[in-house]
């Protein structure tokens, strides 16, 4: 299959960049056809995945559907990969879930649209690219965690039981889940168990139809006959567990309504009032904000490579995090609860034979159709099966086999950060784990860049060095880049030699770039060497390190310091300082 390129220069046009390719190219009506039927597939996916998410958020189930909605069909018009299926996601459970727990549906809905414009930030900056580099380390071991907090979740519906408060940590769960043993009920294990068979089952006998849209259908089905076979047999479902208000009254299950426009401060807070708007709530939720954008933006863009990888497609990763922060901004105005590229529902997407975005964009058309047409069937679902859905999300996401085999085969600095991360994420929470990962990934970058930039001696290259009256002389090479971490091991190396040599010759010829902490480290070390009598030549300075010496105004100064073109005529003003002008060197004429 031909590869399908999306210039990365035309996110300097705008937004809206993989939509405005995929028509440049031609769109036909076979097209339209194949995009209509892999949305609507998806869209069958999406739909209990999204309850069942929201749920697990801490919010009703409606809120989920609605973030499908309006964030599931804004992102893929706006943004630069062809691919991408945006919605809720289980990477935000366990982030999210502590959030409406203290705030309330209304602070979750605020924090998103928090999240939503630091996003947008990082899509402008642009910082896209950038975070891409995240190391697979520290995604690894979030995923994992991740997977099993929201595994762990799910016990409580599986297994039917009444912890009360589970509290906002991990160990205060598992304990709380553990008192609640007693109160098990078989009814709901059933249903679970019934629900997780099919959806590991189904996809054996035939892939055409979503196991999802089969498991939980077929477990509603069940639970309503042995209901009306076997007296006092019940299990939750939606329509028992959730309720909606209107025209003041109280109706089971999700409203049959389009989402409204509505302020994310008016919807309910933790005690059930309007949350209302304060600058102490705008500080509250700014840490978990940043959490959720910082996921979001790993999230999307891992989900845009994956997409790349499977249907051939290039994305432009500071378009696609724009619009996941415009869609996270104007979610929360109609109900909405954060939203990202969600892995699973956009590899079904492109298996299922997906074109351009508009694939994307009819999967929400597709949830917004079942919210109008189906609402009530969709309160029979039991909360037993959707906790089974997300039980196999869980096992999916936390990838067993492969962090067992990092834990064998990688690095021990990369074991350490892919342990660090997967601990932090199931004993504290995300936000801890997602602050906690992303400076290990920069010292991660930092380490790699001092090990892989470095001064070594090198007399024996030059045989003019071989002149005993030359024993003063000495010649280091700077290789790589000068920048934090690298550059004090680079600079450390010329500390034994003040005093000691005459002249020290640095060639810099290998030196791409230098910021302010090599500038600062240089600048010392030329500092030290003189204060010790020593000479220093700097030999071969590439464009950027030299505009970097100039605007810090460092310049050739008598009886300190030279700045040569080449490593020629550094050897040149090194013989003149010693006092052997007189003595042509092998390269050197003689004056």
């Amino acid at each position: 299959m031909p590869h399908r390129y999306l210039d990365a220069t035309s996110g300097r046009l705008g937004l809206s960049t993989a939509l405005r390719e995929s028509l440049r190219e031609g769109y036909t009506g076979r097209d339209l056809r194949a995009d209509i039927l892999s949305g609507i597939v998806v869209g069958i996916v999406a739909l209990p995945l999204a309850m069942a998410l929201a749920i697990a958020s801490g919010v009703p189930p409606q809120y989920g559907l609605y973030t499908s909605i309006v964030a599931g069909a804004l992102i893929p018009l706006l943004g630069g990969s062809r691919m991408n299926v945006s919605g809720p996601t289980a990477a935000f459970v366990v982030l999210l879930a502590p959030v409406s727990a203290r705030f309330g549906p209304g602070g979750l809905m605020f924090a998103s649209m928090l999240a939503g414009l630091i996003l947008l930030a990082l899509g402008l900056m642009p910082m896209g690219r950038l975070i891409q580099f995240v190391p697979h380390p520290v995604t690894t071991g979030f995923t994992a965690g991740i997977g099993v907090v929201i595994g762990t979740l799910q016990l409580k519906d599986f297994f039917g039981l009444s912890p009360g408060e589970m509290g906002e940590h991990y160990h205060e769960g598992v304990a709380a889940l553990w008192k609640s043993a007693p109160t098990f009920r078989w009814q709901e294990s059933l249903i679970g168990a019934f629900t997780l068979a099919l959806l590991i089952l189904w996809p054996k006998l035939t892939k055409r139809i979503p196991s999802p849209l089969v498991a939980v259908s077929l477990a509603a089905l069940l639970a309503q006959l042995l209901a009306h076979f076997i007296p006092g047999f019940e299990v939750a479902t939606i329509g028992s567990r959730f309720s909606y208000m209107l025209d003041g009254q109280t109706f089971p299950g999700i409203p049959r309504s389009l989402p409204h426009f509505d302020w994310p401060w008016n919807y309910p807070g933790p005690d059930g009032k309007p949350l209302g708007l304060s600058f102490h709530l705008v500080q509250e939720l700014l840490r978990p904000a940043f959490a959720i954008a910082a996921l979001g933006a790993i999230e999307s863009l891992l989900c845009a490579v994956v997409a790349d990888g499977m249907a051939g497609t290039r994305h432009n990763p500071d378009v696609e995090l724009s619009a996941q922060g415009i869609g996270n901004i104007v979610a929360p105005f109609f109900g909405g609860i954060p939203a990202t590229g969600a892995i699973a529902r956009t590899a079904t997407a492109i298996r299922s034979g997906a074109r351009t975005p508009i694939a994307s964009f009819v999967h929400a058309l597709f949830v917004l159709l079942a919210v109008l047409a189906l609402a009530p069937l969709l309160g029979y679902l039991p909360m037993a099966a959707l906790a089974a859905l997300l039980l196999l999300v869980a096992w999916n996401m936390s990838e067993t086999r492969h962090f067992l085999h990092m834990l064998r085969v990688a690095p021990r600095n990369d074991v350490l950060v892919l342990v660090t991360c997967f601990t932090l994420t199931v004993a504290f929470d995300m936000v801890v784990s997602v602050g906690v990962g992303i400076v290990l990934a920069a010292l991660l970058f930092m380490r790699r860049m001092a090990e892989f930039s470095g001064v070594t001696l090198s007399e024996v290259r030059h045989e003019h060095l071989k002149d005993p009256k030359l024993a003063g002389v000495v010649v280091y090479d700077i290789a790589g880049p000068l920048f934090f971490g690298a550059a004090e091991k680079a600079v450390s190396t010329l500390a034994p030699v003040a005093g000691k040599a005459q002249v020290v010759i640095l060639q810099m010829d290998a030196v791409p770039v230098m910021d302010m902490t090599g500038l600062v480290a240089l600048e010392s070390a030329i500092s030290k060497l003189h204060k010790k009598g020593t000479y220093v030549v700097l030999s071969g300075v590439q464009k950027q390190p030299r505009e970097v010496l100039e605007r810090a105004g460092m310049h050739e100064e008598a009886g300190t310091l030279s700045i040569c073109a080449n490593g020629e005529e550094a050897l040149v003003v090194a013989r003149l300082y010693v006092g052997l002008a007189d003595a042509p060197s092998p390269e050197t004429p003689s004056s």
